[in-house]
This record gives C-alpha cells, structure tokens and sequence, in this order.
C-alpha cells in the first residue's frame, strides 16, 4: 500500500507552513512574546485622509453638485466619520506601545482625534495661504480653482497640514502613514514632524524632500528636487542612532530655493535668501543672502575633416 504522497518545495502547503513560522517568530520578536495586537489599516488611514480634505474643500473633493444645504450636511457627518475613524486607528497604533491597557489606549486615542478634529478650522485658514501663495507665485494658474485641483504642491501641503497634526498630538504612526500615502501621490516627500508655517508653494515639487525636523518660515517657495535633509546622523555609544535631535535646516520667512538645492543639516537660512538651483549648502547664511553656482566653463571642440 503506497503511502502518503510527499510534499514538494512548490506545494502551497509548504510554503504557508515555512511562511507561518517565520512570521511566528518576527512577532515574538517584535511584541517580546505578547499577545499579537491588531495593526492599524492603512486603507483606513488613507481613506480617513480623503475624508478630512473633502470635508475641507467639500466643492471641490466632495461629492458632485452639493448644494449649500447639503454641503453642510455633508460636513457634519464627515466631521462624526473622520473622528470615529481616527479615534479607532489611533487606539491601535497606541496598543502597540507594551505597557498600553485598552481602557488609557482608548481615552488617549479619542483625546488625540478630538485635538486633530478641533485643528480643522486653523488647518483650513492655513491652507487658504498657501493657495494665495500659489496664485502669487505662479504665472501659469488660471484660477484659484486649478490650483486646488491640479497643483501637486498645494495638495502635499494641506495632506502635511493634516498628518503634522497627527504627529504633534502622538500618535506618529499614523501621521507617517498619510505622509507616505501623500508622497506616492504627489512625488513630494514631506516627513510629518516637519514644521512648515503659512504661504508656503512648492512650485512642480517632484523630487522635494522634507525631513523630520526642518522648520519652514512663512511665505518660503521651494522649487522641485530641493533636499531639507540632515548631514550626518550621530549615534550612542554602543552605535545606535540618536533618534529626536534637530538635523534638518531652519528656513526663514521669505526665502526662494530654487531646482535641485541641497540644504543639509542643522543650519539657518536668513530671511529673504535665494538659493539657486543646484546649490549644495552645508552652512547657515544671514539674510538676504544669495548663493548660486559658479557659471560652467564651456569647451567647444571642432571636428576636424578628413
């Protein structure tokens, strides 16, 4: 009597059962032998984003043909649905932390959402500036409209807006979470702990990177490929690194970087500086400074006949 038939390397069993226990092992790892905890849903998180920019620009990312009434309407339960939501994915990423009960996960979770949700008015405020900024600051706008529709950089900006005030109030994982959904939308990198203040444009934007720490004065235009990053990473002694220290530049109110700068580490730039493009820039400069590239030398070689 043949017996069971032996299992190939292929068969699916297989390589569920190899797959079963590696993840039992990364969660023993991860969670120190707790109980695994459920993770939050990124497309929740990510719908919850949609939801907070539609309930502030309803016209816009609404539904189609809101009346006024209706538009009120549909602000209202948004605001319900957005602060459940978040409250929910919010208590999940703090059960992660393994001194968390449920009953503080909870009340710190409905704290965090009900902050955010009360930010909406000064989020919206702000936002409306850096549209302003954009009309100012871009010959090829037709109208307010277009840019809130179409402009990459004005949408980064108000998902930044949003997800920042995430990161302010705790709860990071989430807030890096829509940064990085906003980043896959719009090509533009804008780490959630990043300070930016009002009237901010970035012009084009694919490329733009935006570290955790850098602080944006107000009225700042930044063109696309400009890196805000840190220049060295200092670690501890037993070669961790130090994580929280400021790293990234300051940039001061009124300052115009323009394509493929390179601004790094904890250094100021003074207000009403303009920094072209290209630019790589270790060290703080005062107001109204001006940094270009020197011209390029040109060589023109003739091709000989014959």
């Amino acid at each position: 009597m043949d017996g069971p038939p032996s299992l190939r390397p292929s068969d699916p069993l297989v390589i569920a059962e190899q797959l079963r226990l590696i993840r039992l092992v990364s969660q023993q790892r991860r969670y120190s032998g707790r109980p695994t905890p459920r993770l939050p849903s990124k497309t929740a998180i990510l719908g919850l984003l949609d939801a907070a920019v539609a309930l502030l620009y309803p016209r816009h990312f609404g539904p189609p043909d809101l009346g006024p009434e209706a538009t009120e309407i549909f602000i209202r339960n948004s605001l319900v649905q957005v602060l459940t939501g978040l409250a929910e994915q919010v208590q999940l990423e703090l059960m992660l932390a393994p001194e968390a009960t449920a009953q503080t996960a909870e009340a710190e979770a409905r704290r965090i959402a009900e902050a955010v949700l009360a930010a909406f008015v000064r989020i919206r405020d702000l936002h409306d500036t850096d549209i302003a900024a954009a009309w100012s600051g871009d010959p090829s706008a037709k109208s307010l409209d277009e840019i809130v529709f179409c402009f990459p950089g004005v949408t980064a900006i108000l998902n930044h807006r949003i997800a920042h005030e995430l990161y302010r109030q705790g709860a990071t994982m989430i807030a890096r979470i829509m940064a990085e959904g906003s980043h896959s939308r719009t090509g533009i990198d804008i780490h959630p702990g990043a300070r930016i203040a009002a009237a901010c444009f970035i012009d084009h934007g694919s490329g733009v990177v935006i570290g955790e720490t850098a602080v944006i004065g107000r009225g700042v235009r930044i063109y696309q490929q400009v890196t805000l990053g840190a220049k060295r990473f200092r670690a501890d002694e037993s070669g961790t690194l130090i994580k929280g220290e400021p790293r990234h530049p300051v940039i001061e109110d009124d300052v115009v970087i323009y394509a493929g700068a390179a601004i790094l580490g904890r250094i100021t730039i003074g207000q009403g500086s303009v920094i072209g493009g290209g630019v790589w820039l270790t060290e703080s400069l005062p107001p109204g400074s001006v940094v270009t590239q020197a011209p390029p030398e040109l060589s023109v070689l003739t091709r000989r006949e014959g």
